[in-house]
């Protein structure tokens, strides 16, 4: 199957699974897996951070973010469409007794920092207290600018908040911005980066801080069961994601825009190329029939979401070819 579904969905490469199973290991709760260790300490270092923590996942990466920086009955601003406000099954409210303050996002995934200057709270023991800025960086595959990036430090800096960015998809911001990672990190109090996204990994985030703030995560996560044991073994292709994945996202992008720009040519389908910045594309079937588009091209062996708009999202098991081949396959759906 040639699947667009999202960039989850990519198989650890021939390299991440010999070094899995030749993995050195170690307990991890202890602190000496050797392997976990190596990942965190490059991780830290290539980042510009103190320090980093492997997670299971992002959502619990971005878990333990909002927990270490706020207690019980504080309060985050994020974004109406962030993911560690809609996707990530309220965690923060419900397992760190931390309220989130959405803000809408504006229309390139950035958060109006005036809008987010009225919405800190006065301090008066009716509200709760105003604590961290939650910003995230691709959203739906758009790129922060630096120069907005440098004004929300700023901004937090004025009013004496916290800032944290959900990195999950970081590392095709800073292929998009033309710029080392390190100049989108170095304005955040601690960041979170998906190994298993476009990087290729199987499994596995991590978070980055100073050594304190890393300090607080790890507990956090024995608490919440994110203790993972002989976590090397998984760790181990982190690294390699870490180190290689980046390398080749640009060739995401490209069949991303091509793919785009294929798609804009359907009449049928609604899509404006120009708003492809990364690795995800969305099309509207101007008919609503997105669920029989599903399944048409499910039978020619090609996944989807059905959404409204659609997601394509581009990765490492992706080709050229097979975007060709997914793009004659809807011409077939809507012949002419």
């Amino acid at each position: 199957m040639i699947d667009f579904r999202s960039d989850t969905v990519t198989r650890p490469t021939p390299e991440m699974r010999e070094a899995m199973a030749s993995a050195e290991v170690g307990d991890d709760v202890y602190g000496d897996d050797p392997t976990v260790n190596s990942l965190q300490a490059y991780a830290a270092e290539r980042l510009g951070f103190e320090a980093a923590l492997f997670t299971a996942t992002g959502t619990q990466a971005n878990l333990l973010a909002i927990m270490s920086h706020c207690g019980r009955g504080d309060e985050y601003l994020c974004g109406q469409s962030a993911h560690n406000y809609k996707y990530e099954g309220g965690g923060a409210a419900v397992l760190g007794s931390v309220q989130p303050q959405p803000i809408e996002n504006e229309p390139d995934g950035s958060i109006d920092l005036e809008k987010a200057r009225a919405a800190i709270k006065a301090d008066d023991f009716h509200f709760a207290v105003t604590r961290l800025l939650s910003l995230e960086n691709t959203i739906g595959g758009k790129v922060l600018p630096l120069d907005y990036q440098a004004q929300a430090r700023a901004f937090c800096d004025e009013h004496g908040l916290l800032l944290h960015l959900d990195g999950a998809r970081i590392f095709n911001a800073a292929v998009k911005s033309n710029c080392d990672v390190t100049e989108i990190t170095r304005h955040y109090d601690s960041v979170s980066v998906c190994l298993s996204k476009g990087l290729g990994a199987p499994v596995g985030s991590l978070l980055l801080g100073s050594e304190s703030f890393i300090k607080r995560a790890t507990r956090l996560r024995k608490m919440v069961g994110g203790g993972m044991r002989q976590a090397g073994i998984l760790a181990a292709a982190g690294r390699i994601a870490l180190e290689k994945g980046p390398l080749r996202l640009l060739e995401d992008h490209e069949n991303a825009e091509y793919l785009s720009n294929g798609l804009a040519k359907i009449p049928e389908l609604e899509v404006n190329p120009a708003s492809t910045q990364t690795n995800i594309v969305y099309a509207r079937c101007k008919a609503g029939q997105a669920s029989q588009l599903k399944d048409y091209l499910a039978e020619q062996g090609i996944l989807i979401t059905a959404g409204d708009p659609i997601r394509f999202v581009t990765h490492q098991d992706v080709s050229r070819e097979d975007v060709d081949t997914l793009l004659t396959a809807i011409r077939q759906f809507y012949p002419s």
